[in-house]
């Protein structure tokens, strides 16, 4: 069995994948909050580019990646399909486990896929400010290099908890010129408003978004960037999943079950959307798996109903699976997960019955990073773990069913700056 498939630049897609184009319905639509009346694409020019806000109501099938950011992806993409040789052997499993392993992008983890994108976008109409949101610190130092590549300012809003677990990732944020503040700030309104109630607050993903959002409408130079929910930054991640069918071509491997953690949605539908034109035309059976902590259980326990991505109510409204805008998390090492809604994409694919959600509890995850550290020599974010965590009780199944599965997972990025959370969380 190969180990590492090949690494060919011709694999690395030269369009992004919008699964909207191909599935049987779509979900019901982002709605005005004041009008409650379906969302036109100028209400949302305050917040985004324009270039951005098209890629989001795009149903066309593919959308082209634009030179300068294909450049920029051929600096480290393609990224590799391993073959999780370590893990098998301990697991004593029969099934085949495989994994995207994102981590070798400029700021360890997926993240860049969307950064760069968003950023490109940005400066081609002469954005000079982006402003966003960051849990665990990953798509903070994402957008971060890639405002730096692009001659963009960046102002980050990390969740206080996060700041000051990982202050590695606040570091490689500051080092690529980003400004890095805690959240909830008394920079902002509704910073302030938490941050007086308690300076100490751990603050949440919802937070961090209404402060973003916040400075992004009251300074004209700046624009707003997501890095998970939105359509447009899921299909931006479908490189990764368009790589791997290709990879999987090579050693002659076609996966029976996909699994990666959801906090936003962003990791999982890079890997998940591609395969998922596959399993919707052409009939390929293959079982999906989404997990998410069981301390922010969105798909598992939330509602699917009609909710805003932020706690100040700022953002349209979005039909997701969620706890409700004003959950804030407890503080768990998995920063990239605590967030109280869901990609409405994901959302609708549940619903669909297409994606098969699960959670699992912060002791199972460190656990399963440290067999899956032993075994393969990576450290995997917080993040992955839940996905990991999964594959490892997959891979148990295929062994006590006597099954050779194939079990396919996005290692969405490395945990070399989570050390402390897995010294703290053991």
């Amino acid at each position: 069995m190969i180990r590492f498939a090949s690494q060919k630049k011709d694999l690395l897609p030269s369009q992004f994948y919008n699964l909207k184009a191909d599935l049987p319905s779509l979900p019901p639509p982002p709605l005005n909050p004041q009008t409650k009346e379906a969302l036109k694409p100028e209400e949302l020019e305050v917040i985004f580019p324009r270039g951005f806000i098209a890629q989001e109501g795009t149903l066309d099938s593919f959308v082209a990646i634009p030179g300068e950011v294909r450049a920029a992806y051929e600096l480290y993409r393609p990224t590799p399909l391993i073959y999780a040789a370590g893990l098998k052997k301990a697991l004593d499993t029969p099934a085949h486990i495989l994994y995207k392993y994102e981590g070798v992008g400029p700021t360890g983890s997926h993240k860049s896929n969307t950064a760069i994108m968003q950023a490109y976008l940005a400066a081609q109409e002469g954005v000079e400010i982006l402003t966003t949101e960051t849990g665990a610190g990953q798509w903070g130092s994402a957008l971060a290099h890639a405002g730096s590549f692009f001659g963009l300012k960046v102002k980050v809003f990390m969740v206080r908890v996060s700041y000051r677990q990982k202050p590695g990732r606040k570091t490689m944020m500051k080092l690529f010129g980003a400004e890095v503040e805690e959240s909830p700030s008394p920079s902002t309104k509704i910073g302030k408003k938490f941050y007086q109630e308690d300076p100490n607050h751990p603050g949440s993903l919802g937070i961090a978004i209404s402060e973003a959002v916040e400075v992004a409408v009251k300074h004209p130079e700046a624009k707003y960037s997501l890095g998970s929910v939105l359509d447009a930054v899921l299909m931006h991640q479908t490189v990764i999943g368009q790589e791997a069918i290709k990879q999987l071509e090579q050693v002659g491997l076609q996966p029976d079950i996909i699994i990666g953690c959801v906090g936003g949605g962003s990791n999982f539908a890079g890997l998940a959307f591609p395969f998922l034109r596959q399993h919707l035309k052409e009939g390929r059976e293959i079982k999906f798996i989404a997990v998410e902590p069981v301390a922010c259980p969105t798909l598992t326990k939330g509602n699917l109903r009609y909710d805003h991505g932020d706690t100040a109510g700022m953002t349209p409204l979005l039909f997701m699976f969620t706890l409700g805008m004003e959950f804030i998390p407890p503080p768990i090492h998995s920063g990239g997960l605590r967030y109280h809604g869901m990609a409405p994409l994901v959302s609708h694919l549940v619903k669909l019955g297409l994606v098969q959600p699960m959670a699992c509890s912060q002791e199972k995850i460190f656990a399963a990073a440290k067999i899956f550290l032993q075994s393969e020599g990576i450290l995997p974010a917080p993040e992955s773990s839940h996905a990991i965590a999964v594959v490892i009780d997959e891979a148990l199944r295929a062994r006590e069913e006597k099954q050779e599965k194939v079990i396919l997972f996005n290692l969405s990025g490395h945990g070399f700056l989570d050390i402390s959370a897995y010294d703290q969380g053991k």
